[in-house]
């Protein structure tokens, strides 16, 4: 009997392990550049200190970097696809191919440079800012925005060493100041010292003797990301959103945000044909919660009423416009309909739509106008011969 709980404990292990592959978010069959990938999105997502007084954070970034350390070595990572994490474990204990455990902030500035903290009075990198046009129809329903940036980020092929091999050397020009002294003689036996920048390393006190292939030795490449916003209801024209070290990556500093402003896009009405999607926004106009409208009557509409309108709303709901048999309206008038303008922003409910009544005349009445005018008049001042003879 005591064979099955002396099992399960032997299972123990196994049940609890963790999956380096799953805590990274990839296959097991991962090339080591989506490896990296993958460990670059998440531990920036992760990092401490964008979640201060996290203990959820701080775990997932330990997590990511004994993942990342695991699987990016072709020793421990055969060994841990073989015999799983308490094989590697194992392995590890006993010194296999002089392992070290390295500190999880260490490995992350190998990525993004500075001290593996994003640290006030570091070095860091200029913001980027771009602008995105959005339709009418995404500021009121909401919605998550995929776009692109170009933008420079650290060659993954050499991590930012900018060396075939990861190994760069002091400057033998400089002595790896990065500057020179160079004496000009003025007159004879007067002299002045400049100091210049080194014209072999460029200032930078170290040489490649065998530069990347992908980066050429520039440590950075530039390339194509993909980031989602959120444009939340109601959000006013020119909001801004930041992506916090998403703007140029630099081994030698810390990458500064990415600040995203949403422009309201600009109706193109000369373009709108009669399929397109009738919620796209180009007939409402907004002014801060409230939408405005304008809607087109003829003269027979005007002063007869009797008439119904549909208006499809940005959300494809349909708001209903009319006025009974009899009832006019003049041009210029202003219908105020609670509750159908812009979601307020941050708070609760909904502006107003406004809806302005413009009147268009006839170039000729047809006979048929003439009978409806003739019938109202004699409604309004009687049946005396004068009508017939107005009209």
């Amino acid at each position: 009997m005591l064979i099955i709980p002396t099992l399960l404990w032997f299972l123990l292990p196994l049940v609890f392990a963790q999956d380096y592959y799953k805590i990274l978010g990839v296959s097991k069959s991962a090339t080591d550049r989506e490896l990296k990938t993958a460990y670059r999105k998440l531990s920036k997502k992760w990092h401490p200190d964008k979640n201060p007084n996290s203990e959820e954070a701080h775990q997932k970034f330990v997590e990511l970097a004994e993942a990342y350390e695991a699987l990016s070595d072709a020793d421990s990572r055969r060994i841990y696809d073989q015999y799983g994490g308490e094989g590697l474990k194992q392995h590890q204990q006993r010194g296999g191919a002089n392992w070290q455990h390295h500190d999880p902030f260490d490995m992350f500035s190998r990525f993004f440079g500075g001290g593996g903290h994003f640290q006030q009075g570091q070095r860091r990198g200029p913001n980027m800012e771009v602008r995105i046009s959005v339709p009418l129809r995404d500021f009121y329903t909401g919605k998550h925005l995929e776009f692109q940036v170009e933008k420079q980020t650290i060659c993954e092929e050499c991590e930012g060493s900018g060396s075939s091999d990861g190994q760069t050397h002091s400057c033998e020009r400089c002595g790896g100041r990065g500057v020179r002294i160079v004496k000009h003689m003025l007159a004879p036996g007067i002299f002045q010292q400049v100091q210049s920048v080194c014209d072999v390393c460029g200032g930078k006190g170290q040489t490649i003797a065998h530069p990347c292939s992908v980066c050429q030795g520039q440590k950075v490449i530039r390339g194509h990301a993909t980031h989602t916003v959120i444009i939340e209801k109601g959000a006013p024209r020119g909001a801004r959103v930041t992506f916090e070290n998403e703007a140029d990556e630099h081994p030698e500093y810390v990458a500064g945000d990415l600040i995203v402003t949403l422009d309201e896009k600009t109706p193109d009405i000369d373009s709108h044909g009669d399929d397109e999607d009738p919620t796209d926004g180009i007939f409402f106009r907004r002014r801060g919660d409230d939408l405005f409208w304008k809607e087109v009557l003829s003269l027979r509409e005007a002063l007869l009423g009797g008439w119904v309108r549909n208006i499809t709303h940005l959300d494809g709901h349909v708001v209903r416009l009319g006025r009974d048999k009899s009832k006019m309206v003049q041009p210029g008038h202003v219908d105020v309909i609670e509750g159908e303008g812009m979601p307020i922003h941050e708070g609760h409910g909904y502006g107003n739509l406004i809806v302005e009544y413009t009147v268009i005349l006839p170039d000729l009445a047809g006979e048929g106008l003439l009978g409806d005018l003739r019938g109202v008049f004699e409604k309004w001042y009687g049946t005396g011969e004068g009508v017939k003879d107005e009209l």
